[in-house]
Order: C-alpha cells, then sequence, then structure tokens
C-alpha cells in the first residue's frame, strides 16, 4: 500500500496536484532562500523563517483554495499578516523583500489554476529575474560599513579625496564615496560611512 493509498483511506483526498505542486514550491524556496539569499548574505538566521512562511502559507492557501477563496483575499491575508509580524523586528528591505518573494511563490505554487506546467514556468520566472537583479548585471551592488576616524583633520571638505584614499588603503575596500555621520571634538573621532561595491 502506498503513502498516497494510506492518506486518501482517511477522510480526505490527497491527489498527485498537491505533491507535484508542493515540490515545485519547496524546489523554488531551496533555489531561492539557500543558493541565492543565503549565498550573497550570509543570514543563517532566515533561512528557517523563510522556509516555514512559505510553507505554511502554501499549506493553508492550498486548503483554503478548496473553499474558493480568491487569489487576492488569500494573497492580502498573508501578506498583512508577515508584514504585521516584523514590523516591530530590525529586518532590512532586501531581507522583507525575500520573506515577500517567498510568500508569493507559497501562494502561486498553492493556488494557480493551471497545470503543474504553468507555475513551473511562474516560479522560473521569480528566481530568473531574482538572480538577474542580485548579479551586477543591471546595477553594481553596493554596500556600506560605519568606521570610527582617529584622523579628525582629515574630515575637511577639500581633505576628502585624501580620507578616501587613507580609507581605502586602512581597509582594502573599493570605496567609492563617504558620508560624515557624526564628529565627537572631543576625543577627535567621527563617524565616517563608507559606501563600497562588492
Amino acid at each position: 500500500m502506498t503513502l498516497l493509498q494510506i492518506l486518501n483511506s482517511f477522510e480526505f483526498q490527497i491527489t498527485d496536484k498537491f505533491f507535484i505542486r508542493l515540490i515545485i514550491n519547496l524546489v523554488t524556496s531551496l533555489i531561492l532562500i539557500r543558493f541565492v539569499h543565503y549565498r550573497i548574505y550570509r543570514k543563517g538566521e532566515f533561512v528557517f523563517t523563510y522556509f516555514m512562511f512559505n510553507l505554511m502559507i502554501f499549506f493553508i492557501t492550498y486548503l483554503l483554495n478548496k473553499v474558493e477563496l480568491s487569489m487576492g483575499a488569500a494573497f492580502g491575508l498573508f501578506a498583512v499578516f508577515s508584514i504585521m509580524r516584523y514590523r516591530t523586528e530590525d529586518i532590512t528591505q532586501r531581507d522583507m523583500t525575500y520573506l515577500f518573494i517567498v510568500i508569493a511563490v507559497g501562494l502561486m505554487s498553492a493556488v494557480t489554476k493551471g497545470g503543474w506546467e504553468e507555475i513551473l514556468f511562474y516560479n522560473t520566472l521569480v528566481i530568473l529575474f531574482t538572480l538577474l537583479l542580485e548579479s551586477n548585471l543591471i546595477i553594481k551592488r553596493e554596500s556600506s560599513k560605519n568606521i570610527q576616524y582617529d584622523k579628525i583633520e582629515m574630515i575637511r571638505p577639500e581633505n576628502q579625496s585624501l580620507l578616501i584614499e587613507d580609507l581605502i588603503a586602512r581597509t582594502g575596500l573599493k570605496i567609492h564615496r563617504i558620508s560624515i555621520v557624526k564628529v565627537d571634538f572631543l576625543k577627535d573621532i567621527a563617524l565616517v560611512k563608507i559606501y563600497y561595491y562588492e
């Protein structure tokens, strides 16, 4: 007796369609979370959150879809829930975007009326666009750091190019611009925000 036959012996019916959608959803999420987000940002604390959000939204919307819940209603319900959950967390815009992406993938995989080919097509588009936008092909990815700088005389506007050269020599980063965040003349230090391309 197969797993599908055992599950179908209960009152609810599990179809092949459910497992195909689930596999497409999980593979898409794995690529987005492990091989795109984690590879670039190394934020392991979000891996569990992204997978569980995706999985639970897939299950709930798949079940709700059986009672004729529209995709718009399902998407609105869970998008609002997820944003409210993180309204007080210190989460970056990019991490929130990935949360939105995994929610959308779970919804599309569960609720799309087409066959598995259509779901696979949409999910592949999401992966390709994410990879394209995360690459340096369209725009260079800029990072920033705050650094305490001890040569207070270098923060004058006429010394900006010398300041950048000194910061490049000290950090080894390809700094292309800076901004002065805070100056403490009592301690002779400045908080400098550096911007560099990875």
